[in-house]
């Protein structure tokens, strides 16, 4: 190759580099495989145990998520709420059990990242936004696709994922706020704000933490309309403990008591159940 070609081809090169209507193979994230939910079933949770220091956490759980539900999951305060999804994301790994998604992804064997990138996003009940941008450029840094410095620099927001930005802000509510800087948000709203920041990166399955804590009687409102909206899309699993909430969203509520579950079904089920009134109502 002669010194002109290998100077066009250097020129190519840098131009291909600096091009702003494109992201680098190597900084666009692996798709992972389609998730099989032949049998209806989103998530499994099957013999899972989980101790600390002796304290069993976890006991013997088995818990099945239908794809596309709204789950509420109850239980007092030493349950094993925190402790089962901490499993399910990754942050924490069980001694024994099995936790698949959909029937073809092992996620004891994947990693925190690699499991969002599966499908699954989770909510803390404190909101996490950055408060020193706005609501439009909160979801935009959270739109599935490169994470990279560089990355997010030379991206270039297609037609489509505008569509779906301002999607998310019309169903999140905060469509009139989208030039607020999130700082100046009301709590309600910075909790819409992190759930649309999850629905950016097209989740299968959510967990959402409480997210009713300290709102307003018209903010629990429109968070139980938009937890509604969300299921059949995605699958929810909301744990929660205003019961007034859980009976406004819930079909199926899952009771946890002592890391396994104590009872499963509607509200009214779930309540006229004896050891339910007797571990969780106090009766």
């Amino acid at each position: 190759m002669s010194a002109l070609d290998n100077m066009n081809t250097l020129k190519e090169n840098v131009r291909s580099f600096t091009r702003r209507d494109q992201v680098f193979p190597f900084l666009i994230p692996q798709t992972h495989p389609l998730i099989d939910t032949s049998h209806n079933i989103l998530l499994y949770a099957e013999g899972v145990n989980k101790s600390f220091d002796g304290f069993k956490a976890i006991n013997d759980l088995n818990l099945y998520i239908r794809e596309g539900e709204l789950r509420c999951i109850i239980g007092p305060n030493g349950a094993g709420k925190t402790t089962m999804m901490d499993i399910i994301t990754g942050k924490t790994k069980p001694d024994s059990g099995k936790v698949w998604l959909g029937s073809n992804i092992n996620l004891l064997e994947m990693n925190e990242a690699e499991i969002a990138n599966a499908g699954i996003g989770r909510k803390f009940q404190k909101p996490t936004v950055i408060e020193c941008i706005s609501v439009w450029q909160n979801l935009e840094l959270s739109m599935a696709g490169v994470r990279s410095v560089w990355g997010t620099y030379r991206a270039k927001m297609s037609s489509q994922q505008r569509d779906k930005l301002e999607s998310v802000l019309e169903l999140i509510h905060l469509k009139d706020n989208a030039k607020l800087l999130a700082g100046n948000l009301s709590h309600g709203q910075k909790q819409w704000l992190e759930i649309g920041m999850l629905l950016m990166q097209n989740p299968k399955l959510l967990l959402v933490d409480e997210p009713v804590a300290g709102m307003t009687h018209q903010e629990m409102d429109r968070t139980s309309e938009l937890l509604n909206s969300l299921a059949g899309n995605h699958s929810v699993v909301v744990v929660e403990h205003d019961m007034d909430f859980v009976r406004s969203i819930a079909s199926h509520v899952t009771v946890l008591h002592q890391g396994h579950v104590l009872a499963e079904g509607t509200m009214d089920q779930v309540q006229a159940h004896p050891e339910v009134k007797q571990v969780y109502l106090g009766e």
